[in-house]
């Protein structure tokens, strides 16, 4: 291999190198642009709701205590009872708890970015079984307990859309705004019928919550058994949380799943109460799970996906020119190595600025077009051939039909990446099997010469 060989290949390798450049800062246009999405997205959750998480209800029933203490008279030598009172909270959490869910996803735009929102029609129904005296056995005669009351936690009230009431038996109570309830944070409460503390009691309920958000809906599950049904036109559910559905079914039209825990996997009664003793609740708040309606592969992570195979796709093309030149005797210039690797750049930067406006498909089979004729229009003047270009072309097209392809796999990516390079290498060793390497470089070059359409013709 003699010296002008040599000199070829490191002008290949210093041009894709020097194409770095333009694809980093393509990339980094790129990243603008999605930090500016993200930005706009957080404007308009602002202005609507954030991200959702329901939390209960929790039953409270606030009391004060007698408490009796003998302390001694040092001065007297007597002891003396002192009588004080302190107040506190009984919480109670569902013996049962079920939430039936219907989810409607809608898209809100702010000049050329959108966020998805969604409205979820709930309908949350359970059973609260309390014990005989509240399960205080000790001294209970020293209790005095005042009105009880229900708290839901919901962590953007903004997102209600509907006028909550209670359904207990066949009374309709009324929420007021707030949890009552610190280590909740935010929601609604409602104060229930006066209730018999020394007999066992049964208290069956349900309300519907109309809630809006963006990008996620959380659930907590609060009762000892609990069935949670979420359904929903969105086709690409991320499901969240500590658990996953028991059960699910994800269509091109929507998804159902259902989810079912009890206090043996959440372990929140014991949660809860140290929630109560530090009021902080972090933990129990943080057990939940739920759904994200969010594009899983949007147009700004399809074109940052697209560029990471920006190098590969230019050294493709450049190795397709490469065996061009050592299988039919052509040259080729390293100035039109270059002009072609920069025109494979601006694709990247065509497909951005189109995405934003037409769609990321649409964009693409635009992109795509326009470089592949371009640089097809352009391969048949430098190699002299329309046959030569129009198969150079038909090559590039199909690469950029199996990178389509790699973007839009979200979970095969990885495959068909490897499959595609196999098949490359494959294509390439049988092409030059029978190519004498150590005589290339000796070959006599054939001088660029201009292209004659009459000739081809």
């Amino acid at each position: 291999m003699n010296r002008s060989l040599l000199f070829k290949l490191g002008a290949i390798a210093l041009l894709i190198l020097l194409l770095l450049i333009p694809l980093l800062m393509i990339n980094g246009i790129i990243a603008d642009r999605q930090f500016t999405r993200d930005n706009v997205l957080e404007d308009i959750a602002r202005s609507s709701s954030h991200s959702q998480r329901l939390t209960g209800p929790v039953m409270v029933v606030p009391y004060r205590k007698t408490v009796r203490e003998w302390k001694l008279n040092e001065k007297l030598n007597e002891r003396y009872e002192e009588i004080s009172e302190v107040r506190g909270r009984l919480y109670f959490l569902p013996e049962h708890f079920a939430l039936d869910g219907q989810v409607q996803t809608e898209l809100r735009a702010r000049g050329i970015y959108q966020a998805r929102l969604f409205h979820a029609d709930n309908r949350i129904s359970g059973r609260f079984v309390l014990p005989e005296q509240l399960g205080l056995k000790d001294n209970f005669a020293d209790y005095r307990f005042e009105s009880a009351f229900l708290a839901v936690g919901i962590s953007d009230i903004r997102g209600i859309e509907n006028v909550l009431k209670l359904e207990l038996g066949s009374q309709r109570l009324e929420f007021s705004p707030g949890t009552q309830v610190g280590w909740l944070g935010e929601g609604v409460h409602v104060a229930l019928p006066e209730l018999d503390s020394k007999k066992p009691a049964t208290l069956d309920f349900a309300f519907d919550l109309r809630l809006q958000g963006t990008e996620q809906l959380q659930v907590v599950p609060v009762g000892k058994t609990s069935q949670v049904s979420l359904a929903s036109n969105w086709p690409h559910p991320s499901f969240v949380g500590n658990f996953l559905p028991s059960q699910r079914n994800v269509t091109d039209k929507g998804f159902s799943a259902d989810w079912q825990t009890t206090f043996f996997s959440t372990n929140l009664e014991e949660i809860m109460r140290g929630c109560v003793w530090d009021q902080v609740c972090d933990n129990f708040n943080n057990r939940s799970f739920g759904v994200n309606f969010i594009d899983p592969v949007d147009q700004y992570l399809k074109s940052d996906r697209a560029i990471k195979y920006a190098l590969l796709f230019i050294a493709l093309t450049f190795a397709g020119f490469f065996l061009f030149e050592v299988l039919k005797n052509l040259a080729v210039h390293p100035v039109q190595y270059a002009l072609v690797g920069f025109a494979l750049a601006f694709f990247y930067l065509l497909l951005l600025s189109l995405s934003e406006h037409i769609g990321f498909a649409m964009a693409y089979l635009i992109s795509a077009s326009a470089c592949v004729l371009l640089i097809g229009f352009y391969v048949c003047h430098v190699l002299r051939s329309v046959a030569h270009g129009l198969g150079f072309s038909a090559g590039l097209a199909a690469l950029y039909g199996l990178l389509y392809g790699l973007l839009s796999a979200e979970d095969y990516a990885l495959l068909m990446g490897s499959l595609l390079l196999f098949g490359l290498l494959g294509t390439v060793m049988v092409l030059t099997r029978k190519l004498d390497w150590y005589g290339v470089g000796k070959r006599k070059a054939v001088e660029p010469l201009q292209f004659d359409l009459e000739a081809v013709q």
